[in-house]
């Protein structure tokens, strides 16, 4: 096992090496979706900032998202699959009931048995809470090399003719590589610390109405939009507080917020009240939608790709989905 404390002056952190992404090449504007269903570009814009959205092929499965953002997350590290010591997908649309998604990934990859691999379900909250799990094993020191996946065929539990719901959602993957190093407590890169809580009280608030303990259906997902805000807006602020507060930091500490994807009022309201710009947010809920575990690792995946998260800058997730389920991590990249 590895020397948990470091050398003087250092911790072990799992430092984000690679990032990666995938989106279904179908593209559904509002202006198509609202020949489907009773519903106008202005109304989803207004309400959500959505514009468009991703769908899978009907022969595209949640692995095949999954695989393809973990193989450009491993290209964009450096690695290969022999590095990988675990898989997590943070998904809510698997491929089956059992087993898990994760297993598929590691034999697509060609890991041929190494290491270990599961999925994890918190909806929206997905990867944050896979983040933190992997952060906990390379912190105690069982591995060495995390690959952390969110992905999502969410569309395929979608009521369509409930427009209040299919309008929000959208299909994808996204992926990071975390490896174990020793640095510096002070100014070191790595996961600074992750904060997760949940709440079963308030799982009527968001849900699907299947699954094979009850009816033994898929079901399809159900929502009460209002309360869901509600929520979001106290349960974000108040895990965002913890997260900086744990790490003595403030807003203005915070180089990018990473939220999760759901509506563009829900991540204006957050970067309001850190007191930051929309120049140091990272959103994509115009083009992707909401695409539940997956967004957040797809949006770190087009900002690191395209230069604005640098190295040493702190970088601030955030997500709330159904549970209800919610957290945030800190990172300095």
């Amino acid at each position: 096992m590895a020397n948990l404390k470091g050398t003087a002056g250092t911790v072990r952190r799992a430092v984000v090496c690679g990032t990666g992404a995938y989106l279904p090449a179908n593209v559904v504007t509002n202006e198509a979706l609202s020949k489907r269903v009773e519903t106008s570009d202005e109304w989803i814009v207004a309400r959500t900032g959505i514009r468009q959205r991703h769908i899978a092929a009907e022969d595209e499965r949640t692995s095949d998202l999954a695989t393809e953002a973990a193989r450009r997350a491993l290209a964009h590290a450096g690695l290969g699959p022999e590095n990988i010591d675990l898989v997590i997908v943070a998904t809510t649309t698997p491929d089956n009931t059992f087993p898990a998604t994760a297993t598929a990934v590691q034999a697509k990859l060609g890991m041929n048995g190494r290491g270990f691999a599961f999925d994890v379900q918190a909806v929206c909250s997905g990867f944050v809470y896979a983040m933190s799990i992997a952060d906990n094993f390379i912190r105690v020191g069982q591995i060495e090399t995390a690959l952390v996946i969110g992905a999502e065929t969410f569309t395929r539990i979608l009521d369509w003719q409930d427009r209040t719901t299919c309008v929000l959602f959208g299909d994808g993957a996204g992926a990071v590589v975390l490896r174990a190093e020793e640095v510096a407590a002070d100014t070191g890169r790595g996961i600074l610390s992750c904060h997760l809580h949940s709440d079963g009280r308030y799982k009527d608030a968001l849900f699907v109405t299947g699954g094979p303990g009850s009816n033994r259906e898929v079901g399809v997902v159900r929502m009460n939009g209002q309360e869901v805000f509600r929520h979001a807006v106290v349960k974000l602020a108040e895990v965002v507080e913890e997260a900086l507060g744990a790490n003595k930091l403030t807003g203005a500490d915070v180089d990018w917020l990473v939220p999760h994807q759901a509506n563009q009022r829900i991540i204006d309201g957050m970067a309001k009240k850190l007191g930051l710009g929309p120049e140091h947010v990272v959103s994509t809920v115009a083009r992707h939608a909401n695409t539940s575990a997956a967004s957040i690792p797809l949006a770190l995946a087009e900002a690191a790709g395209d230069g604005r998260i640098k190295q040493g800058q702190i970088v601030l997730l955030e997500a709330i989905g159904g549970g209800l389920t919610w957290g945030a991590s800190v990172i300095r990249w």
